[in-house]
């Protein structure tokens, strides 16, 4: 069976949103062409008829809609991308569907779209509203969090499958636990947590909001033991980065990109219909091809991508003799650096402090979890 994952942005890098430390603002603003405005029903039907055909009679489609801000293209897009998809469906291709969200536009009508065709909706919302207000501003400069918790009560209401998607500043470092109890108050018991990412062209750890190594392998430290504890008790919350360490020591395959060891796990979508490698690197210089002049398959046999995933590859020296590689795998490429004509990972230290300090519970709740398999 074939699979495909797709990150559409149907509204580029538009945003009604002005965060602090977004990441796809800057990149945006490295390209030619910062914006490339609404994606047409024209691109979006050429991307569509590329994906099954990609695919063949079986496999698996992943439509994920990301931005800027992707309800920006209007409730009409995705009914009309839903409708074609639909169209061109077969008996043997599963369609899946998710969209990255703020929540600021979010209403009933998006609700029960959302249930109807079974959207998982990844809400963003950065612990308390202290936090969240510090960076999560309107273009006024108001905080957001009360428009957040309102969405996410709306998704409870409507029966909405969603999780909650929070970027780990330094202030959300300090706070981790009160964070993590927060956002188990306000959502559906499934959070990632992602570490801030600085601009491309600074320095790290220079903004207000940047996440040092050292505080990051406290914040990962400081989360681990409440989540523990929960797994104890039996009141299980979904934390991404812990479940994926869990599913390696399980003999698994982890669910994202950074712990897989590897990138090339799907191709970005930009609204004019160009295709790139990574969400990190939707830059000019790694522009795979168009949707309207090649298919997908020759974009990601593409010199180019193949370029792309070399690099990937290539992991920095001390991951080699690192005793925690195995489940670390050398995390995101977009968190190397170079230092002294080699390449290093920014959270290395931080990973090594996590796994020291963790490593015990996490293999206990591993054996627990293929014991429980064996039970069924």
């Amino acid at each position: 069976m074939k699979s495909i994952t797709l990150l559409i942005k149907p509204a580029s890098s538009l945003c009604n949103l002005r965060c602090r430390y977004c990441f796809y603002a800057d990149i945006a603003g490295q390209r030619t062409v910062p914006s490339y405005g609404i994606m047409t029903m024209d691109t979006a039907e050429r991307l569509i008829a590329s994906a099954f055909q990609a695919v063949g009679n079986s496999g698996q489609i992943q439509f994920t809609f990301q931005g800027g801000e992707p309800t920006l293209a209007g409730l009409p897009f995705f009914q009309r991308f839903v409708e074609l998809a639909q169209a061109h469906s077969r008996p043997g291709v599963e369609i899946h569907w998710s969209i990255q969200t703020n929540g600021m536009v979010l209403d009933d009508t998006w609700a029960a779209f959302f249930r109807d065709h079974n959207f998982l909706v990844g809400l963003s919302a950065d612990g308390t509203r202290e936090v969240h207000d510090a960076c999560r501003v309107d273009p006024e400069g108001n905080g957001t969090w009360q428009t957040v918790a309102a969405a996410a009560a709306l998704l409870k209401q409507y029966d909405v499958s969603f999780n909650l998607l929070c970027v780990v500043t330094k202030q959300c470092a300090r706070r981790a636990q009160k964070v993590y109890h927060a956002l188990q108050k306000l959502g559906s018991g499934y959070i990632q947590f992602i570490p801030c990412l600085d601009a491309l062209e600074e320095q790290r750890g220079s903004a207000s909001y940047s996440l040092t190594p050292e505080a990051y392998g406290s914040f990962l430290c400081t989360l681990f033991d409440a989540w523990y504890l929960d797994w104890k008790g039996g009141r299980y919350t979904s934390v991404r980065l812990f479940d994926d360490y869990i599913q390696l020591l399980m003999g698994l395959p982890p669910g994202t990109c950074a712990t897989s060891g590897q990138c090339g796990s799907y191709l970005v979508v930009e609204s004019d219909g160009s295709l790139y490698p990574c969400d990190f690197y939707v830059l000019d210089r790694w522009r795979l091809g168009d949707i309207r002049t090649c298919t997908l398959e020759e974009a990601a046999a593409s010199g180019l991508a193949q370029d792309f995933l070399a690099e990937g590859r290539r992991r920095p020296q001390a991951c080699l003799a690192c005793r925690w590689y195995p489940i670390c795998r050398g995390g995101c490429k977009r968190d190397w650096q170079q230092h002294g004509g080699q390449t290093e990972h920014y959270y290395c230290t931080s990973f090594q402090r996590f796994f020291s300090y963790a490593a015990p519970r996490l293999e206990e709740i591993a054996r627990a979890e293929l014991l429980a398999r064996r039970g069924r």
